[in-house]
């Protein structure tokens, strides 16, 4: 089982990226799949998550500005406009065989990171 993460960048405050996380392995079908993110010198933290039912749930500080969304669960999007600084980070997808919510712990398999920077 493997997780692609791709679309990090650097771009201006205001700005848009569109990150994707391709899944891959036999039979591989998630419950859920999230995107955490991880700034230097900070925990990682929950960015959105969405099952397989297309139930969503975002960090606050995310709300309005970030959408997931997904291609039957194989593929996640994170489209993430109204970019600030403060959302620099490398930022990671994880895969749920069976739940649903924000601790790590619950994650089966992790994706390899995609750097995302956004300058003022």
């Amino acid at each position: 089982v493997q997780l692609q993460a791709s679309g990090g960048g650097l771009v201006q405050a205001g700005e848009s990226l569109r990150l994707s996380c391709e899944t891959s392995g036999i039979d591989f079908v998630a419950h859920a799949i999230a995107w955490y993110r991880q700034a230097p010198g900070n925990p990682r933290e929950l960015v959105a998550v969405i099952t397989n039912l297309g139930t969503t749930n975002y960090a606050d500080s995310v709300k309005g500005r970030f959408t997931i969304s997904s291609d039957n669960i194989r593929t996640v999007f994170l489209q993430m406009n109204k970019l600030k600084p403060e959302d620099t980070a490398v930022y990671y997808c994880a895969a749920s065989l069976s739940s649903f919510g924000r601790e790590e712990y619950i994650y089966d398999y992790w994706g390899q990171g995609t750097q995302v920077t956004v300058s003022s």
